[in-house]
């Protein structure tokens, strides 16, 4: 049967014989419920409908009427009976605590909603003083439960007529009305309803009706469906989590929803019962996961935990959904394995139902465009969506409206994702949560998984936030972290450890240092899908609401810091943690003579800046080596070696050590990198940043032969994990066979878009190629740019006269920022050169256990496209391994894979093959 309106559906289910009922809980022990057959339901909403009209006969047909209760059954009942009074209902969401923001949510609603007839609970009502913006009105003033009903009237809605407006947020932090029209909403639960065929007996919610899965995705599909609903208070179940399962088992739920961090609680309260009960969960077929990111681990062990409890395997359906969609939209139905397969850390939110189709676009319209143009399938873009499931317009507010949607009417999600090869979608962040940070751009969900992933003692596991802010006056903008602390306010120990550990993440996450601000739980309150909204919080911080916190932090930390941190213990000390700060931008005493320069997630481009500032203030005899700055990461060891370096005996032969620790911390098996054709390891400091969890050591390029490297001088035993980078590929390689024939176990041996057979491209490479390939390395010239220098120059020219020619076409702004000279750049390319000169014989023999290929886009002139490159070059490794060799896609070009718009995906790949090896 088809409905013009939802009216018509609830009419029709209830003049049907057991057709489903409406069973609420109470908040508090879940015992004392109510139950309504959808009968009593309509017959209760009519009489509310006809008290309503009777105290407000001038009611206006269409106009907005805001209900504000904390009832489910309440909300039920005044949302139809609203909707039968011909008005459209807005369901409040909870008033803020602050009463700033209170005050301020309240007059902003009054003007959004035209002055609206807001009705509550006479308990409520006192939620609503000191202010007149909005004036309540409760419901057992209206009498309406003691008079009889003689409704009689027929709602003639059209499809396009609006039903209902939910409130949410906007990234300024006002909330709109989203307006969803009967027609839109009786698409969306028709086509939800297909996506996995339900056979059971009830839908569950815990989660209040202002949400649009509350409303759309159970209250309204359970009717539509026949079936009964049960909803129960959030918070008996965040209280009780294994709660959850037993209202499954005892309703026989079909369906319900979960965000991730309920799956998480889930997991841990049930696995923590040591005689855990099992539940009869063979009537659920269906969790929809959303609201937020959902981590494929979590997924996967909930699922396994469920199946034990006989639950189908596939009962976890991540998605994605917004208000504007009427709540999930999108599912991912084979959930793990899918996820597992695709080796995805976030799950996929999976494919289209009916009703709405998803494209990637490029964002293009506003340059003229007909439309936004599509990206290709891997590629990350706009999320945009289209269909009879999509609403229309936001109440009262043309400019969002028409800002919302592209020119050829596709509304824009504020999402970023992409689909894969299969059609299913993966989301990338918010569009505008994006931070730039030196140009890069980064997700701050990535940070505040990071932190969570981190175990950090004195952080609340995900009450943490992260946003970018542009201070007054500045030119920059700085990054913050609030979160929330577990330790007590006047534990300075604990404070200052949990604030060296957040901003030491942070900055491995995305190399700048963060204002760091521990607030109160009151200030960091949760939706019921377990979101802390980072537009609202942005805005308090911006507002100055935080300034106490934020100085109270400050002032603890810098005295704990004055208290116990030993001073520099002579004038070079003193110079050195002077250029540190300088250079680096760090506060006072926020980094002291032991602290490690490594922990500053400090980039290549820093360090290389750092070093500069180092040599030009210092006045020192000669230049300090980058090695030795790399190898003496505090101002206690660099001023002792510079001091060595001064008395050391010109004569005195000096044993070279290639190893550079560049990272210690952490238990896994220690990671060794490879240097480039280029020599330098200053490339592996992107990557290093996000591996926080094992020892990473670089091995430099002055070494005259890969045998000679140190490695069991500081590892003596094995498994080894080795990779090397380009032309360091090559010598991990030879390195790994080495220690095999020794009788040590290579666990991990990786290939950064090198193929075993070098020996015809090095023999091309003559040292005019050599200098413009580190050209382009170090960024002093584009990819293009070099290629036309190639003809430029000609096999007559000197080194010199070569020199000259890429010098004055090098970026100078690059040259200055790499304290780069003349004779700087020719020792450099003089060194690639002889690196790659002693390759020109080389032919790879013997094989190794196995090894891991990391393939891009390749150089100019050695393939046309990374798919050739991969079929005609890397897949030539089966030839050297024993067993299959593991291929890895990732972004970026030869020279760019590790760059910082790169890494962050690579580190994935590559963090996730060692622990595919074992590692």
């Amino acid at each position: 049967m088809s409905f013009e309106n939802i009216v018509q559906l609830l009419e029709t289910v209830a003049s049907e014989a057991h057709s489903g009922k409406v069973i609420c809980y109470p908040s508090g022990p879940t015992k004392c419920r109510t139950s309504h057959s959808y009968g009593e339901l309509l017959h209760e909403a009519r009489r509310a409908c006809q008290a309503l009209r009777a105290r407000f006969s001038d009611l206006v047909s269409g106009s907005p009427v805001l209900l504000h209760f904390t009832s489910h059954w309440d909300n039920i009942v005044w949302f139809w009976a609203v909707i039968l009074a011909g008005c459209g209902p807005v369901i409040s969401t909870a008033l803020p605590n602050s009463p700033f923001l209170r005050l301020a949510h309240l007059k902003h609603l009054s003007v959004m909603l035209k002055k609206p007839l807001c009705l509550t609970r006479m308990s409520q009502v006192p939620e609503f003083d000191d202010q007149d913006a909005i004036k309540p009105v409760s419901i057992e003033s209206l009498s309406w439960s003691k008079s009889p009903s003689t409704y009689n009237a027929t709602v003639n809605a059209k499809p396009d007529d609006t039903a209902v407006m939910l409130l949410t947020s906007g990234s300024t932090g006002n909330c709109k009305a989203v307006c969803l029209a009967h027609g839109q909403i009786l698409a969306a639960i028709t086509s939800k309803l297909a996506v996995i065929p339900l056979a059971g007996q009830s839908f569950l919610n815990w989660v209040n009706l202002d949400h649009v899965a509350a409303l759309v995705e159970i209250h309204l599909q359970a009717m539509l469906a026949r079936m009964d609903q049960v909803h129960v208070p959030g918070s008996d179940l965040l209280s009780s989590p294994a709660t959850f399962f037993d209202l499954i088992d005892a309703h026989r739920v079909c369906r319900t929803f979960s965000p991730n961090f309920f799956l998480a609680k889930l997991c841990t309260a049930v696995r923590s019962q040591e005689d855990s009960p099992k539940w009869d969960l063979s009537c659920l077929q269906y969790v929809a996961a959303g609201g937020e990111a959902n981590v494929t681990r979590t997924c996967a062990e909930i699922s396994q935990l469920m199946v034990q409890n006989w639950a189908p395997p596939n009962v976890i359906v991540p998605g994605f959904g917004m208000t504007e969609t009427c709540a999930g939209a999108i599912y991912n139905t084979q959930c793990p394995e899918y996820d597992l397969q695709q080796k995805l850390e976030i799950t996929s939110v999976g494919q289209c139902m009916s009703g709405i189709r998803v494209r990637i676009s490029d964002g293009s319209s506003g340059n003229g465009s007909s439309g936004n143009d599509s990206v290709p399938n891997g590629e990350i873009g706009n999320l945009e969506v289209t269909g009879p499931v999509v609403f229309r317009s936001y109440f009262n507010n043309p400019t969002n409206t028409a800002d919302s949607f592209t020119s050829d009417g596709w509304f824009k999600t504020g999402d970023r994702g992409m689909l894969d090869s299969n059609g299913y979608l993966t989301l990338a962040g918010r569009a505008k949560d994006t931070m730039i940070v030196n140009g890069v751009k980064y997700d701050p969900r990535t940070v505040e998984r990071a932190l969570d992933d981190a175990g950090i003692p004195g952080l609340t596991p995900s009450f943490n936030c992260c946003f970018c802010s542009l201070p007054r006056g500045a030119e920059t903008e700085e990054i913050c972290l609030v979160y929330l602390p577990t330790y007590q306010n006047d534990d300075i120990l604990a404070r200052v450890q949990t604030t060296d550990a957040v901003s030491k993440t942070v900055m491995m996450c995305i190399g700048a240092r963060p204002r760091v601000i521990p607030l109160s739980k009151s200030l960091l309150r949760k939706t019921a899908l377990g979101k802390l909204s980072r537009a609202h919080i942005k805005g308090s911080y911006e507002r100055g609401e935080y300034q106490f916190y934020l100085d109270l932090n400050t002032q603890m930390v810098k005295l704990y810091r004055t208290i116990t941190e030993e001073p520099p213990k002579n004038k070079l000390e003193a110079t050195l943690l002077s250029i540190f700060n300088d250079t680096l931008g760090l506060q006072d005493r926020d980094f002291g003579v032991y602290s490690p320069l490594v922990d500053l997630g400090i980039t290549s481009i820093e360090l290389i800046r750092l070093k500069k500032a180092l040599d030009t203030r210092l006045e020192l005899s000669q230049e300090i080596p980058m090695i030795v700055l790399l190898r003496n990461q505090t101002i206690r060891a660099l001023s002792d070696s510079i001091c060595a370096l001064q008395a050391a005996d010109r004569q005195t032969t000096h044993v070279y050590n290639p190893v550079v620790v560049l990272q210690i911390n952490g238990q896994k098996t220690p990671l060794w990198l490879v240097h480039p054709g280029v020599g330098e390891i200053l490339v592996f400091l992107n990557l290093t940043k996000y591996i926080p969890d094992r020892p990473v050591f670089a091995l430099s390029g002055e070494a005259s032969t890969a045998p000679r490297y140190p490695i069991k001088q500081k590892q003596p035993q094995g498994p080894y994990a080795i990779a090397g980078y380009s032309y360091g590929a090559m010598l991990a390689f030879e390195i790994s066979k080495r220690l095999e024939h020794n009788g040590d176990t290579v666990a991990f041996l990786g290939s950064f878009n090198l193929p075993p057979h070098i020996r015809s491209r090095m023999r091309q490479l003559d040292f005019r190629q050599c200098l413009l390939h580190l050209a382009y390395f170090l960024d002093l010239t584009s990819e293009a740019r070099a290629s036309e220098l190639a003809t430029e120059l000609g096999k007559g020219m000197t080194r010199e006269e070569a020199l000259e020619v890429v010098w004055h076409n090098a970026d100078a702004a690059r040259r200055m920022e790499l304290a780069l000279t003349r004779e700087g750049l020719l020792k450099w390319a003089c060194l690639a050169f002889g690196l790659q000169s002693m390759a020109v014989e080389y032919e790879p023999s013997g094989s190794v256990m196995a090894i891991d290929c990391f393939y891009c886009i390749p150089l100019v002139g050695v393939a046309t496209s990374k798919r050739q490159w991969y079929d005609e070059h890397m897949v030539k490794w089966r030839d050297f391994s024993r067993s299959e060799p593991r291929f890895h896609d990732v972004g970026g070009a030869h020279y760019t894979m590790l760059a910082p718009e790169h890494v962050f995906r690579f580190q994935k790949t590559l963090r996730r093959a060692l622990e595919d090896r074992g590692l």
